[in-house]
This record gives structure tokens, C-alpha cells and sequence, in this order.
């Protein structure tokens, strides 16, 4: 398995520290190409120095359209192509809703919604001309429910949910495929290091303050290890018929399923009167 990445070119943002950091690390051993990327390029250098022929690292804020522009272009002229693109960037915001600012909600979907189509837009000229390629985008248990004190991370993980099924379908018959990643809690350091919380905080809101209280204490009791999700992530790319979505963490899949049936129970109440909204059908 050491030299099944031959030949394929990947591209990672945020590749400096957490899932993409592994993920980064597993390309390398299995003997992939890697266009690394990160805000702080520096963050980069141990993983160039393990494999100066085969990595490549660039300054990425993926807010920034022109460092975007210029990744993509030094991914293709120095490999070639872009084979999978993972869209790994981001930060955790913990707010109520009533909390948060305006500024504060807006820089939460510029850089996890708005960064990562903005990435994805890039490298599918690319994709499209190769008629193959895959697009990973990292949501979370929280674009599948949404929880107190996560409403506008939870936002924009449901948009990244809801751009990637659609390029899904615009894609497939070109050979670009998608893969939504859905992780629990993993053992890195992204509850010390990416996670936000909203500088206006109102006492009435316990709930919030409670979920706040229980992020703080998480970091290194999570129950997710990164290296094998990273080792999952990059086997299901490489799968003939991969799914749409990969729920990882034992946990998340549990709270995942609860979830949907949940919001399958809830929409089925509306089958009395769903049908009565339309026309009648023989009203002309």
C-alpha cells in the first residue's frame, strides 16, 4: 500500500495542523504528490524537508482569491494536474445566535463556506479538462444536526452539505466526484487552536455557556484518532463506487442516524397536509 498515491496529485488546505495535517502525512508515506497549503507557509517546512521531490508547499488563506489563483497555478505547473482536492480549511465558531455579531458571521462563512467554493471553482477547470477527479470537503456532525451554541457554525457546515451534493450531480458525468467528510470530536488540537468564541456572551443563554464549558475541557479526551481518519478518508477515495458521505467517529455515527430519523419523523408529520398545498388535480 506504501506506493498505491503514485503518480496522484493532491491538494490540501490547512494542511499544517489537525485532519489535514494527516491526511498530508499519508500522501507522503503512500507515496502520492502533495500541494500543501496553509496561512503560515513556514508551518510546512518539516513536511518539504520529508519529501522535497514530492511536496510542494504555498501560502493559502482561502480568503484570499489572488493566493487561491496562484496555489492552483503552481499545483498544475509543477505536477501537472490536481487529482484530489481536500477542503480542509477552517475554524469552529461557538456563539448563541443572539450573541454573535455581524462581523463575526460573516468571517465564519467567508472562511468555511465561501473559502472553500471559492477553492473548489479553481481547480474544477482543471478536473473538468482531465474528465476525472475527486473534491473532499470536511463538514461535520454539525452539518448533519444543529446544536446550542453551534447555530452559524452548523450553517456553514449545511451549505457545504448542500454545494457539494450539487456539484456531485454536475460533476458525475465528467468524473468528478465528491466526498463529504462528516467527523465527530478528533483528537487534535482544533478545540485549542480553531475554535472561536463569540466576544459579546449573554448569561441567559446556559445552554451555550454549558457547550462552551465542555469544548474548553475537550481538547486531548477526544475519541477520534486523526491518523486512522486520515488512512479512511484517502481508502474511500480510492474506492470504485465511494459514497456521497463518510461519517467517521463511532460516536458520530450513532448521533448521526439518531439525527436523520429524527428529522425524518418530524417531516412525516406534514403528511396529512403536504398534498393540500397543491392544485387540486382536477382543476384546470
Amino acid at each position: 500500500m506504501s506506493n498505491d498515491l503514485k503518480g496522484k496529485v493532491w491538494l490540501i488546505t490547512g494542511a499544517s495542523t489537525g485532519l489535514g495535517r494527516a491526511i498530508s502525512e499519508h500522501i507522503i508515506q503512500r507515496g502520492g504528490f502533495l500541494m500543501a497549503t496553509a496561512r503560515n507557509p513556514a508551518s510546512l517546512d518539516d513536511l518539504v524537508k520529508k519529501s522535497p521531490d514530492t511536496v510542494v508547499a504555498a501560502k493559502v488563506d482561502v480568503t484570499r482569491n489572488d493566493d487561491i489563483a496562484a496555489a492552483v497555478a503552481l499545483a498544475k505547473s509543477h505536477f501537472g494536474r490536481i487529482d484530489t482536492l481536500v477542503n480542509n480549511a477552517g475554524y469552529g465558531f461557538i456563539s448563541a445566535v443572539e450573541e454573535a455579531s455581524d462581523a463575526e458571521i460573516r468571517h465564519q462563512f467567508e472562511v468555511n463556506f465561501f473559502g472553500l467554493a471559492a477553492m473548489t471553482r479553481a481547480v474544477l477547470p482543471l478536473m473538468r479538462d482531465q474528465q476525472a477527479g475527486t473534491v473532499v470537503n470536511l463538514s461535520s456532525i454539525a452539518g448533519v444536526r444543529g446544536g446550542s451554541g453551534g447555530g452559524y457554525y452548523s450553517a456553514t457546515k449545511w451549505a457545504v452539505e448542500g454545494l457539494s451534493e450539487a456539484l456531485a450531480a454536475e460533476g458525475a458525468a465528467m468524473g468528478i466526484r465528491v466526498l463529504i467528510v462528516e467527523p465527530g470530536p478528533f483528537r487534535t488540537d482544533f478545540a485549542n487552536r480553531s475554535l472561536v468564541f463569540s466576544k459579546h456572551q449573554i448569561p441567559d443563554y446556559k445552554t451555550v455557556a454549558e457547550t462552551r464549558q465542555y469544548l474548553a475541557n475537550m481538547d486531548g479526551c477526544q475519541e477520534g484518532d486523526p491518523q486512522r481518519a486520515a488512512d479512511i478518508i484517502i481508502n474511500t477515495t480510492l474506492e470504485k463506487t465511494p459514497p456521497l458521505r463518510l461519517v467517521l467517529g463511532g460516536a458520530t455515527y450513532v448521533a448521526a442516524c439518531k439525527a436523520l430519523q429524527n428529522r425524518l419523523n418530524d417531516i412525516q408529520n406534514s403528511e396529512p397536509v403536504a398534498g393540500l398545498a397543491d392544485y387540486p388535480k382536477d382543476e384546470k
